[in-house]
């Protein structure tokens, strides 16, 4: 058995994450009430309201402390990845996970990109728009054709025939209407607060730059496959260059997922609310076994399944 943990992003998020876990495990209550943030954390986490807990600069935090409390868990359990992964926030929680991070940087660095994304697009009328059914040339040529009418770029390529574009309204939704013509299956567009991912998010590349020299980064003690390469942390790259990039480079998360496969991971912990990163894993490989950790319920369920293929896999070494 090898095995990654991927980390979901910002979407994922909803009212009472965290909720039983808290009040059920020590070692996820001891990492939210290390937590110093300016807001109550866990009050919105646990009891909303959603308005408020959508909003970027709080959904950030909120996650990253979820994961970092899972984190915790699952360390308390025993179990260590081979590598890990998350999409765009999510990459945040994947680097706490190996030891980038403590806990309290890692909220403290997702509460603070929040605040600068919302800021580098605030005035700017704009979109994101999940493109199903159109291959990554067919999409980019509409994005270029649309591009006479502002910004629009494919920001995350979540798995095959699954695509998200973002940027001006009005050339989002002409690449959207073009895309459909080129053949998509459909266009669905996201509730969101900014064309995340987008070359307009470079003024939140330069603050966190700034940022980041404030920021101990401590020793990786496994890879982390980040988001604009799909790839571990190479020669001449920099965690700190990796982020700054990452907020305005598209997320790679297909290839993430080819990378994890190619060097043999069967099996994958999915960390945050919800299953969406286990779906697009399944439509990628259908050979990677996908578990979910997102209440008590699938912490036992996905815990005794992990035991499981441990046994297996001692036995089988053994036989």
């Amino acid at each position: 058995m090898n095995i990654a943990f991927v980390y979901a992003g910002q979407g994922s998020q909803r009212v009472g994450m965290g909720r039983d876990l808290y009040e059920n495990h020590a070692a996820f209550r001891r990492v939210l009430d290390g937590l110093d943030v300016d807001f109550d954390l866990k009050k919105l986490s646990f009891e909303g309201p959603e308005e408020v807990l959508t909003q970027t600069e709080y959904t950030q935090p909120c996650l990253v402390a979820f994961a970092a409390g899972v984190n915790a868990l699952l360390a308390e359990a025993g179990f260590a990845p081979r590598m890990a992964a998350g999409l765009s926030l999510g990459e945040y929680s994947a680097l706490q996970a190996a030891g980038v991070f403590d806990a309290p940087t890692a909220v403290k660095l997702a509460a603070f990109r929040g605040r600068a994304m919302e800021n580098a697009v605030r005035g700017v009328a704009c979109g994101m728009t999940a493109v199903l059914g159109l291959s990554r040339e067919q999409l980019q040529r509409a994005c270029l054709e649309a591009s006479r009418l502002g910004v629009v770029e494919i920001t995350n390529y979540n798995c095959p025939m699954q695509l998200v574009i973002a940027g001006e309204a009005a050339a989002v939704a002409e690449a959207g209407r073009l895309a459909l013509e080129l053949g998509a299956k459909r266009c669905v567009p996201l509730k969101v607060s900014g064309p995340f991912h987008t070359s307009l998010l470079t003024p939140a590349a330069a603050a966190l730059h700034e940022e980041f020299r404030r920021v101990k980064f401590g020793k990786m003690r496994f890879p982390v496959i980040f988001n604009a390469t799909a790839r571990p942390l190479a020669k001449g790259e920099t965690v700190r260059g990796l982020l700054e990039l990452q907020v305005h480079h598209s997320v790679l998360f297909e290839d993430s997922v080819r990378y994890m496969a190619a060097q043999g991971i069967d099996t994958v912990v999915e960390i945050g609310p919800g299953r969406a990163l286990s779906g697009f894993i399944r439509k990628t490989d259908r050979t990677i076994r996908t578990y979910n950790i997102e209440d008590c319920a699938s912490l036992e369920k996905t815990l005794a399944a992990l035991q499981e293929l441990k046994e297996q896999t001692r036995e089988e070494a053994t036989a």
